[in-house]
């Protein structure tokens, strides 16, 4: 629509604007100008929810059958005993506090996102209304507005130009493309044309760079591209991440089977006993111990601990983890879906190659570092020996507003430090190129200082300067015009088409040539053939003009120009990123590219770093509008370019390769990428480049804004996936073991419960819980990152972590039980009944030294492991084993725990049972490996 049409549809007037109580109306009608926050869960219930896990809730029902029957005790003759009354339910309530509130943390972070775009949304704004200019702030804006844009202002709503002069607008917050955009008021568009190509239309959140304009506001609010960004925020639900959903199973598996095994041991102890009901409460104090058993009290902390480990060590690797869960899920990506500025290249223009006459050089470098060499036929050349070069290099500074600056010592013109621009990337990148050539901007610009310009504007494509030599150079010889004191010369860039067609010849060597029409058609051709490789082209021109201008220059000077050549410019790739990309190829790790550029820049970048190969397709955000999601999810695996898209097509895409069961890992540093990230497995915003929208929607932040970052965190994430299993075959097979020993005693007749509530949680958090962290810090196999991703949905249970659980759970209830009973003979022709308790509570707890040694390799003997690559588990193991004879040993603990004092053969009888379950791990890793030579 017109910008006429648009004012009339909105009742608006350019020059007087909206009146005040037309205002008031309006801001009853369409509300302020704020982005509106939806309602989330508090605090309170985000901690309520944690105890709604089947685990703890479990616990919460063993700490008040406790509580009870501690009650009836207290109530009897005889009292407690003499032990400390309720210490059962107290250790359990305070592991189901703990628990919950280390669940409460990793939860409880409140997502920013959507302040952070608030920020980029409230801007004060200067407005026309009741014919007068005022400033407002950006919330009292409504649709009908008429705002006054000027460089350096934030735009504070969508709007349609109504007139416009030079303006330029960074739209990097929306599109994520750096480069700003030429705006035109008095162009019409499709309807359906792509975001960044609305150039008749600005958007909230948008800075302006230069120019200036008018506009009318067409939307406010949550009806801006901005606001529409927020409600796809707030519209995308978190979804658990394959631990949380893995540690679900585990505990419904866990307290189901646990509860069929108390029915089990209670049902048969009553008919044992002939229904005897005062034997009730013996069998329920063994179901309390049974039900604590089976519940790993000390997992959770365990996997918090790993987790944040796990982040420690990815931070040394420049991969900052935001949310706790997101250190393992890296390692089941199958799919990285990547912005392309600022993420898989440098977020800097870069001249690829330069044109003069028919020869073409090819220009090395990186980012804005002056160094680099400019090479024909791949072998490197001096600039200074081409003539036509060296005034094409001379042209690309004189004719610039940018400056290169060092920021290392802040000095200019030296190589090396941080380079940086001032001004336009793509001057920057001429700048650059000329600095290759030994050309400095500050030195040329003394010699011939800048008298005239001619700016460039929408309309014109092109900028000219007029300069004055001082007869120092050698520039008016190049073209054989004679030197003199002081000689004008104009100098232009801009579109080769319009450059061109001002030509009347070219600069061969040092000689002015005429072009002729093959030469202009060779020219054109060349022209093309760059642009379809991606490159950004310019061309220069220059003509010396005399001694003085007879008149103000105009665009009639801009005649009759001697044409210089092309550059050639690219968003170069990060160097490390092709590397990158082979080693998540190698991973079976797919890499998909998502822009908002142009088609034909982004094939280019895809192509040189692998993600793509030629005649592959690439869909575009038109293209992809027409299709319907299940059409989508149909294609989206066959098509690793997206080109041109908008925020909520970044989003359909992500959906629709989740839905083909992908696990997607999505980069990107605009705000358009923010709803992306938030629906995406794991979300990864940039660091240096990223804005704030995207730091907080996302999982993880790369420090460094490098790709490759995110294999070495996605190497990281698979060892931690490993070592977690590793910790819980650890841990469930021991619980398993301690739960079928506590069941069997009352079934073979001992009468007694084995173990208290109390000893169960010390097995379970300290025996257990040391060593599983000891565990957790194993160093990553030789081929962590050589084979495909695990399934994320796969069961925890699954590649024979159930079937060994059960198998060392049996061994180890077999050994104790064996053991218990002797105990138990021995004890009562001892004298003191009670202290076999105490040797199965000594040998269950030692066992689990010997399981923690030799499971850390499923193949390799504990004696062939360099025991120098996890000390802390031998650490571990010999800590855990002088808190445990603590226990025994030292009466104030003995008394809290209920312990006896066990005498040496004793004590020897619980070494040596516990030592079986080492032996009986190494001898299963020999039967494997035979087994395993035997098939080959």
């Amino acid at each position: 629509m017109d910008a006429e049409k648009t004012l009339r549809r909105l009742e608006s007037d350019r020059n007087s604007g909206l009146t005040d109580a037309e205002v008031k109306k309006r801001l009853e009608t369409y509300g302020p100008n704020e982005l509106q926050e939806t309602g989330g869960r508090s605090a309170w219930q985000i901690l309520l929810d944690q105890f709604t896990n089947i685990m703890l809730l479990m616990l919460i029902g063993v700490a008040m059958i406790s509580g009870i029957v501690d009650l009836v005790k207290l109530q009897q003759p005889g009292g407690s005993g003499g032990e400390v009354p309720f210490k059962d339910t107290i250790a359990i309530l305070a592991i189901v506090i703990l628990n919950g509130v280390l669940g409460y943390l990793q939860e409880s972070r409140a997502e920013k996102a959507l302040a952070a775009l608030k920020r980029l949304s409230s801007p004060k704004v200067r407005i026309i209304r009741d014919r007068r200019t005022i400033e407002v702030s950006g919330k009292e804006l409504v649709p009908g507005d008429i705002m006054l844009l000027e460089a350096g202002v934030q735009v504070a709503a969508d709007g349609r130009l109504i007139e416009e002069s030079n303006l330029q607008i960074r739209e990097s917050a929306l599109t994520g493309e750096a480069e700003a955009v030429n705006k035109r008021a008095q162009l019409q568009l499709d309807e359906e044309t792509s975001l960044g190509d609305r150039i008749n239309l600005v958007f909230q959140g948008t800075e302006v760079v230069q120019g200036r304009a008018k506009v009318i506001v067409t939307n406010t609010g949550m009806q801006t591209e901005l606001g529409k960004i927020a409600a796809m925020l707030q519209g995308v639900e978190s979804e658990p991440t394959p631990l949380q959903q893995r540690m679900g199973q585990l505990g419904n598996v866990l307290v189901s089977g646990s509860l069929i095994l108390v029915a089990v041991v209670v049902a048969i102890g009553l008919i044992q006993s002939g229904w005897n009901l005062n034997r009730f409460i013996e069998l329920v104090e063994v179901s309390l111990s049974m039900a604590v058993a089976v519940v790993p009290e000390g997992l959770p902390a365990v996997i918090t601990v790993t987790l944040a480990l796990g982040t420690q060590r990815m931070v040394r690797r420049n991969a900052l983890i935001r949310k706790l869960p997101a250190v393992e899920t890296l390692g089941s990506v199958t799919t990285i879906c990547s912005d392309k500025t600022g993420t898989l290249t440098q977020n800097k223009m870069v001249v690829q190659e330069v044109a003069t006459g028919d020869v073409t050089f090819r220009v090395t470098g990186e980012g804005y570092t002056p160094k680099g060499e400019f090479q024909l036929d791949d072998r490197p050349i001096a600039s200074d020996r081409y003539p036509e070069l060296q005034t094409l290099l001379l042209a690309c500074v004189l004719c610039n507003d940018a400056e290169l600056q060092c920021q290392a010592d802040n000095a200019r013109g030296s190589v090396g430090g941080n380079w940086i621009i001032l001004g336009d990337p793509t001057e920057g990148a001429l700048l650059t190129l000329a600095g290759k050539g030994g050309i400095q901007k500050e030195s040329q610009s003394s010699q011939m200082p800048r008298i005239a310009e001619i700016p460039f504007s929408s309309e014109r494509k092109r900028m000219s300067v007029i300069c004055q030599g001082t007869g120092t150079g050698d520039w008016e010889a190049e073209a054989g015009e004679p030197a003199s004191a002081s000689v004008l010369a104009i100098y232009t860039k801009g579109s080769p088409e319009l450059i061109l067609e001002r030509c009347a010849s070219s600069q061969v060597g040092c000689d002015k040539v005429p072009l002729t029409e093959n030469q202009r058609r060779e020219i054109l051709d060349r022209n093309n053939q760059m642009a379809g490789r991606g490159l950004r082209v310019l061309g220069f021109a220059y003509k010396p003009l005399g001694a003085q201008l007879s008149a103000e220059p105009d665009e009639s000077i801009e005649q009759d120009l001697i044409w210089l050549g092309l550059v050639g410019m690219l968003d170069a790739p990060r160097p490390e990123v092709r590397e990158a990309v082979a080693k998540c190829k190698q991973a079976s790790i797919r890499t998909v590219m998502i822009t908002g550029d142009h088609q034909l820049t982004a094939k280019a970048i895809a192509y040189d770093l692998g993600i793509a190969n030629q005649g592959d397709r690439v869909l575009t955000g038109q293209e992809l509008q027409r299709l319907s999601q299940p059409e989508l999810e149909q294609v989206v695996e066959q098509v690793n370019i997206y080109a041109r898209v908008s925020p909520e097509h970044k989003l359909r895409i992500v959906q629709a390769l989740q839905s083909r069961g992908q696990f997607i890992a999505m980069t990107g540093d605009g705000v358009n990428d923010a709803p992306a990230l938030k629906q995406a497995d794991i979300g990864i915003a940039m660091g240096i480049t990223g804005t704030d929208v995207s730091k907080e929607a996302s999982d993880m932040v790369l420090l460094d804004d490098n790709f490759a970052t995110i294999v070495a965190a996605t190497e990281e994430g698979r060892v931690v996936y490993t070592n977690i299993r590793r910790f819980i075959k650890y841990i469930l097979g021991s619980n398993i073991g301690e739960v079928l020993t506590i069941a069997a005693a009352p079934i073979i007749g001992l009468g007694d419960v084995p173990l208290t509530p109390l000893q169960i949680l010390w097995m379970n958090l300290v025996t257990d819980g040391v060593p599983a962290l000891a565990l957790a810090v194993e160093p990553a196999e030789p081929n962590v990152m050589k084979r495909p991703p695990f399934s994320p949905r796969e069961s925890i249970f699954a590649r024979g972590l159930g079937s060994y659980m059960v198998r060392i759970g049996l061994i180890f209830s077999i050994l104790t039980i064996a053991m218990m009973w002797w105990a138990y003979q021995h004890a009562h022709m001892s004298g003191n009944p009670d202290r076999w308790k105490t040797m199965v509570f000594t040998t269950l707890c030692l066992a689990q030294m010997g399981h923690a040694i030799a499971i850390r390799s499923n193949t390799q003997l504990t004696i062939e492991l360099n025991p120098l690559t996890n000390p802390f588990v031998w650490g571990a193991v010999i800590l855990t084993t002088i808190l445990q004879l603590m226990l025994i040993y030292v009466p104030p603990l003995r008394a809290f725990f209920g312990t006896h004092t066990l005498d040496g053969l004793e004590l020897a009888i619980c070494f040596g049972f516990s030592m079986l379950m080492f032996v009986w791990i190494e001898l299963e890793k020999l039967f494997i490996r035979r087994r395993t030579a035997g098939r080959v």
